[in-house]
């Protein structure tokens, strides 16, 4: 059987460029959705993505393998888009509670500590150094609850980020089975976002739309639909084909460090000096993570769909 690869440096770079634009979703979910809830928005975008995605896949005449994809492996196909869904509704409540910066830091610092205890599921396994980058990233977190107290950290909204951290790794680990078995990437992010869009459709429809249906709520829903899924979730299947799980959500250490900056240029967001030292203990444990990162090629078996 013929084999690929995508070079681990391109592989790393798809990923930070994906968590990049995942960085903007805060700060335009606060721009312009006001008034909207927090369900609406998460389900509206992935609605977006998922339609999008389907439409490329369409053009691309890809419903056979798609169809055969779900067939062979419908427990992880549902494990992954309950995981796509579920994000969505924790991230946003997250955000929406606790703030931009500090949400976002929660949800994706947590994911790697989950990643890397997920990956023994698909024979990933983390090393000593990585359990070092976890007691740190966990150690932040406890910091961030304590730091409730404060006016601007809200424990139900850590709480809800640390949900979407949770969700996001089972995302990341179901995703990464599929496509290590050899299924196209574009292929298994367009069956995770649709069937995400069907398990979210109760988040949105019969809910008041009117907060979106001015220029700016639609021109959010844009962004958040195609420049913060669907593009970014495309280059992000594309990195997980030579990536293992527990690294690539390392490297979402862009997305927090994107949405912060914007927090703090745009939002004008200021967390108290506790909060941060938490941010810091998540930060300085994604950097152990990283700097540990497997610099190996990984080879995934082509089945004549990857391309």
């Amino acid at each position: 059987m013929e084999r690929v690869s995508t070079p681990s440096g391109r592989a790393a770079a798809l990923v930070i460029a994906a968590a990049v634009l995942f960085g903007t979703t805060g700060t335009a979910q606060a721009l312009g959705a006001h008034g909207a809830q927090a369900p609406v928005v998460g389900g509206l975008r992935i609605a977006v993505g998922g339609l999008l995605l389907a439409g490329l896949a369409l053009l691309r005449r890809r419903w056979r393998p798609i169809a055969a994809l779900i067939g062979g492996h419908a427990r992880a196909v549902l494990l992954g888009a309950s995981a796509v869904a579920s994000y969505q509704l924790c991230f946003f409540s997250g955000v929406a509670t606790t703030g931009v910066a500090l949400g976002t830091l929660v949800a994706i610092g947590s994911g790697p500590v989950c990643a890397g205890l997920l990956g023994l599921a698909i024979r990933e396994r983390p090393t000593a150094r990585w359990a070092a980058a976890t007691v740190l990233a966990v150690s932040g977190g406890a910091v961030l609850l304590l730091a409730g107290r404060s006016a601007n950290v809200v424990p139900l909204g850590v709480l809800l980020a640390f949900g979407a951290g949770v969700s996001y790794a089972v995302l990341t680990v179901a995703a990464r089975h599929l496509v290590a078995s050899g299924r196209d990437s574009t292929d298994v992010m367009t069956v995770l976002f649709l069937g995400a869009a069907f398990l979210l459709l109760a988040a949105w429809m019969g809910r008041d739309l009117r907060p979106l249906a001015g220029p700016a709520g639609v021109a959010t829903m844009a962004w958040l639909g195609v420049f913060a899924t669907a593009i970014p979730y495309l280059l992000f299947g594309r990195g997980l084909r030579s990536l293992p799980a527990a690294s690539v959500t390392t490297l979402t250490l862009a997305e927090p460090l994107t949405a912060t900056l914007l927090a703090l240029v745009v939002l004008r967001e200021r967390p108290t000096a506790v909060a941060w030292l938490g941010a810091a203990l998540i930060a300085a444990g994604l950097l152990v993570a990283a700097a540990v990162a497997p610099s190996r090629q990984s080879s995934l078996p082509r089945d004549g769909t990857e391309r």
